[in-house]
């Protein structure tokens, strides 16, 4: 614990339902509260909740949610209440299991990782990294790999727990000071609507068929992928288990390539036994080939024409990285914010008619315009003493 530097607000273990309703009463009213969540995942679909941290104004709390008797309906009221903004960092699984576990996402939301990238410290920066920059404290890690599920959890792993909350409570403080200054809370709100929106945290099986890799597909044996996906998704949730452990991916694809329709031809599949194959887990995965294989010819996904990009644009693109990083420098805004790999060589490809972000809102001004610019030969990059400039119609003409 040398060297190590804690906050010293007033922290408590909350493990009875009069304590926590009692914390969360206390917090009514406040402008904002930083909260941080503790789970488990690597044996089941949804997380499994075990400690919440939630700090206000003078305090902070580690709900045991696996303590007898416990109830979170306090604190699902706080984090409904929208005249409290809710504080976190790298906000999006801690969103996600409240709105797995209260139907809906809590709101107003400010996400100290994103806040960062539009203030300029970089690329999807870590708590420890942020919380040093911004307050000079020290995290202690030693308890990061802790299992949260496991009890009694020792004063050392709470007060790591609670560190995660109590330094947020000044990071934020300073970066919402950064964010008036320099005019930006703005971009930063485009971002929390994504967070907020409960559509970044319904699982549809019908789309799950989107995260897998496969290449060279047929439109048949995407339709029966899309339906086997569908299956192992609505499967995984019902059975609370990890996708990979109903079916893996690589086996997935394969079945859907060859759409075996009998037990004899499933079992057959690298990855998947017989006694598989001949149960009622193998006779699922048939229904749902024999449903992709009957939808009719006229309804199968056209395949997707490849784009050819203009000869020579590779150059254009790069040319387009070294706008992007001299920009961002300028600004002191992350990178991966602003524009991606992807963007940059639809704009070198398509100009104005490229559908990115980068081409709308404060993106559009801090970067897409002058790479459109580029693009049109009305603006180039030369070098002056040590330093890279922007350079008005450098044809001269």
């Amino acid at each position: 614990m040398d060297g190590i530097v804690y906050s010293s607000p007033i922290m408590t273990t909350i493990t009875k339902q009069t304590e926590l309703a009692d914390f969360c009463h206390s917090l009514k009213g406040s402008e904002f509260i930083t909260v941080d969540t503790e789970f488990m995942r690597e044996n089941t679909y949804w997380p499994i909740l075990c400690l919440v941290q939630v700090a206000g104004p003078d305090d902070a709390a580690a709900i045991d949610v696996m303590a007898a008797g416990i109830d979170l309906a306090p604190l699902f009221d706080l984090m409904k209440d929208e005249t409290i903004l809710k504080v976190f960092h790298a906000a999006r699984q801690d969103v996600e299991i409240f709105h797995h576990l209260m139907g809906s996402v809590p709101a107003p939301i400010f996400d100290s990782q994103v806040a960062a990238m539009v203030c300029g410290f970089g690329d999807q920066v870590s708590y420890e990294n942020l919380i040093s920059k911004l307050t000079k404290a020290r995290i202690d890690k030693s308890s990061r790999f802790t299992d949260w599920s496991r009890r009694p959890l020792s004063e050392k792993q709470i007060l790591y727990a609670l560190s995660d909350v109590t330094h947020l409570r000044d990071a934020y403080r300073k970066l919402e000071k950064m964010l008036e200054k320099n005019g930006r809370a703005e971009w930063l709100k485009s971002e929390m609507d994504i967070l907020t929106s409960p559509s970044t945290y319904n699982v549809d099986p019908s789309n799950a068929y989107r995260r897998i890799k496969t290449r060279g597909a047929k439109p048949r044996a995407m339709v029966v992928l899309q339906e086997l996906a569908a299956w192992r998704e609505a499967e995984a949730q019902r059975r609370d288990m990890p996708r990979g452990r109903i079916l893996r991916d690589d086996a997935l694809v394969e079945i859907a390539l060859h759409a075996p329709t009998t037990p004899n031809t499933l079992g057959r599949t690298r990855g998947l036994s017989e006694r598989v194959a001949n149960g009622n887990q193998g006779r699922e995965i048939i229904e749902a080939i024999k449903r992709g294989l009957a939808v009719p010819d006229s309804e199968l996904p056209k395949p997707q024409k490849r784009v050819e990009t203009p000869p020579g644009i590779g150059p254009v693109t790069d040319l387009m990285k070294v706008l992007l990083k001299l920009k961002c420098e300028e600004q002191g805004v992350a990178q991966k914010l602003v524009a991606n790999a992807a963007d940059i060589e639809k704009i070198a490809a398509f100009g104005e008619a490229a559908d990115i972000r980068a081409l709308e809102g404060w993106r559009l001004e801090l970067f897409g315009r002058d790479a459109l610019r580029i693009r049109g030969g009305e603006l180039g990059l030369a070098i002056r003493g040590d330093k890279l400039v922007l350079l008005e119609n450098p044809g001269g003409g």
